[in-house]
This record gives C-alpha cells, structure tokens and sequence, in this order.
C-alpha cells in the first residue's frame, strides 16, 4: 500500500518547520510515494516480473529571491536535516532572480475536488499472467503474427504538496495499463504494430481478447506495402498521432517557450491561428481523466481553459514564474496540461475519409521533427493510400513535411473524440502536406 497522507504531512511539515528555523523565508515540499507491478510477456510465455516502490521528497528554499532546491529517497529525519542544511546553504549563495517566489496565495486551491482517479484494487501477479496469456493467445491467433509482447502494469501513488504559505494538500492516484505489440511477416516484408489501454480504473480496460486482437489485426494490415512518389496531398492522421501534433501545440504555448522567444506562437494571443470551427479545451476535472487534478505542481488552482475559441488563441500556459515575466498571473499550468483536447468536428469519420478521391491515412510517424522555433514539421511515417473513401494498400518509407503555422489553417477534424489517454484528438485531416517518397 502506498503511504497515507497523515505521514506525508508530517514529513512535509517538519522540512518547513525546520527550514523557517534556518532562515528560509519561503519554502515548498513535495512528497510523494508510487508503487509499480509490471509483468511482461514475450511469445505467450513470461518474460519478466518486477516491483518498484518509489519514496522521494524535493524541498525548495527561498531566501529572499534566492532559490534553490534538493530531493533525496532517504526521508529518515536525520537525513532530512542534512539535506536542508545544504540546501538553505546552497540559496544563501545562488544569485537573486527577481521573478522567483512562491504563488500568490489567492491563486492556491482550496480544496481537492473526488474525480474518483484512485481505484484500490489490487491484481495478483497470478490474475496479470492470466489476463497477459489470453492477450497473447488472442494477438497470436493468426499465423501471419511470427511474434509477440505484451505487458501489464498497476501503478498507485500519493502525494502531498506543503508550502510555507499555509497551503498542504495532496491525493491519490491509480493507473492500470496492458500494451500489446505484434510483428507480422509474409514473402515481402515484416511489420509491427501495437495497441493499448490505459485507465485510472480496473473494470474500464479494454478485454486481453478484444486488446490482442486489435494489435494482430493492425499488424497484418501494413503486410506488403508499397512506395508511392512525391507530391502535394491531403493527409489523414489516425487519433493516436494526431494527440501528438496537440501536444506540440502545447509545448509551442508554454509559457517557458514564450519568454524565451523560442516559440512560433509567441505574440500570437488574440489572433486566429486556426480555423473558425476549431475549439481547444483543458478541462482538468474530466471524472476519472487521466490528467485531471485539483491543482498545478505549485498548488495552483486549475479551472477549465478555452485555449483556442473559434480559431482564435485565448491563453497560453502560464505558470508563476514565467507568468511574472509575462506580467501575467499563473493560471494553474504549472506542468502542463491537464486533459487536453480538440473539441468534436463537424464532420464524419466516413465523410472526412471521401473528402477527397486520394488521401493519406497516417497511423505511425518516426523521429522527432517537430521544431516549435521555427514551426517547421517533417517525420518519417507509414499508413494507408485511401482513393474514394477506399483502403487502397499500405504505404511506408515516405516522409511527410510541413509547417505548423500552415497546417493549423488547412486543418479540419472529424466528429470522433474519445477521451482516451490525457490529450486527444479526434481523427484529423490537413489539406497540402508535401509528402517525400520514391
């Protein structure tokens, strides 16, 4: 069992006591403790077993504007006093930035809202073996599938965050998740392709059956692919990629990216950027969301932000430090996002996949090219020719290019949003992507 939230206190509230007493006019703690079980599977048989619990505390002094900070897994108090010491030490010599401080106080939550993210069951390793051998019975069944891997992991963790300001709360969380990969080969080529399920709560996952199944089925369609030339085409991205261009949407509206200048969205607010039909929302108390939570990692209260409305950027994800650079308050993103999302589009997954008589489905990209200084977009990637809203075959080694500041203006979503994992897209088209092939 994880630790309570009565002996995270009082292991925060002694590093604030003894902090104040060794002259620290400002202090934050975080305590927190996590406990993993995974076991893996490699062709129907068990690969590995193991267990990690995870106990670590992180203190932030402020002295004046001077700030420094220290972490540690021994929370012995002993220990703890060595690690103040050194830390308070450590802050009477950093040089003074103007911007450091804790949050205001009228910004902190004041209270934890039950999003009911803590499921206490447990599984027996015997229960994720069993679960873990259907997957792989499932995922195997066809004799295209020439290997398998599979996992299942439960995660649970508590948390508590104490500043010198008054404020000290934490809660608990839980996550279950089962991944399923697949590689499939046949006379011209050998492909690999997975699925998962990832949910706060036991009863929600997907079935070992449904999930394996899913993998295999995903596998044997890439078989045979073929190469296609350069051009100029409309491009579908499957969900699972399309959350990733959200989430670099995201990073280019850091707060942290906007003072820097390193972002192609800085000076960007109140000007449209998108189409007129497009909303993006965080809405960090979603019923057991995977990224709901009462407040940021500075004890920030988080409300739900209408980041894009009609088109056009409202906010950008301020945090306190950066947000006095901005001179502008915190507005409880400190960490990121929360459950980040396009709202539902206008149109149907059918119509988006006929909206043109030859489209590219994307269902994998490779390599990181996404360039938030610049806006620029290039990746490797493999997916599907569609001609009249058909599956046509399975393309690869072509690799797509853009810029982001043109593909938010050609870029249109289809009315399929799940809430799946913490940012979610539903499938998403842009129109003009330049495609590099054979």
């Amino acid at each position: 069992m994880v630790k309570d939230q009565d002996y995270l206190k009082n292991k925060a509230s002694y590093c604030l006591d003894l902090a104040k007493k060794l002259g620290a006019t400002n202090i934050s703690v975080h305590v927190g403790n996590s406990i993993s079980e995974t076991v893996n599977f490699r062709n129907k048989k068990l690969d590995e077993s193991n267990r990690s619990d995870n106990l670590g505390i992180d203190i932030t002094t402020y002295i004046g504007k001077k700030k420094s900070s220290i972490s540690s897994s021994n929370l012995l108090n002993n220990n703890l006093d060595i690690l103040i010491e050194k830390c308070i030490e450590t802050t009477k010599n950093t040089p003074e930035d103007e911007f450091n401080s804790l949050p205001d106080k009228d910004l902190l939550a004041k209270d934890v809202k039950d999003l009911n993210l803590y499921d206490d069951t447990h599984i027996e390793n015997d229960t994720k073996i069993e679960y873990l051998l259907k997957l792989e019975t499932a995922a195997s069944n066809n004799k295209k599938i020439v290997n398998t891997e599979s996992s299942f992991v439960e995660n649970k963790s508590n948390f508590i965050l104490a500043n010198s300001d008054g404020f000290c709360k934490g809660f608990k969380t839980s996550s279950f998740t089962a991944y399923s990969v697949a590689v499939a080969k046949d006379d011209k080529s050998m492909e690999r392709d997975y699925e998962y399920t990832h949910k706060c709560h036991l009863k929600d996952i997907e079935s070992a059956e449904k999930l394996g199944k899913k993998a295999a089925e995903q596998t044997i369609k890439k078989l045979s692919p073929k190469k296609i030339g350069s051009e100029k085409i409309s491009i579908i991205f499957d969900k699972r990629i399309a959350k990733g261009i959200l989430s670099t949407f995201a990073s280019a509206i850091s707060s942290s990216a906007i003072t820097r200048g390193t972002s192609f969205l800085k000076d960007k607010i109140s000007q449209k950027i998108f189409p007129d039909v497009i909303n993006i929302f965080d809405k960090p108390d979603i019923f057991k969301g995977l990224g709901s939570r009462s407040f940021d990692s500075e004890g920030v209260k988080t409300d739900t932000l209408k980041l894009v409305e009609q088109g056009i950027l409202k906010h950008y994800l301020i945090d306190t430090y950066n947000g006095k650079k901005l001179n502008l308050k915190s507005n409880g993103r400190c960490g990121g996002t929360s459950n980040l999302y396009f709202d539902n589009g206008k149109i149907s997954y059918k119509d988006l996949l006929n909206s043109s008589s030859k489209i590219l489905y994307i269902t994998e990209t490779i390599g990181h090219g996404s360039n938030i200084v610049t806006g620029d977009y290039s990746v490797g990637a493999t997916g599907f020719l569609i001609e009249n809203g058909e599956f046509k075959y399975p393309i690869n080694e072509i690799t797509i290019a853009g810029n982001f500041k043109d593909m938010f203006q050609h870029l249109t979503l289809a009315n399929d949003l799940e809430f799946e994992y913490s940012t979610n897209s539903p499938t998403m088209m842009i129109e003009g992507m330049v495609v590099a092939g054979k």
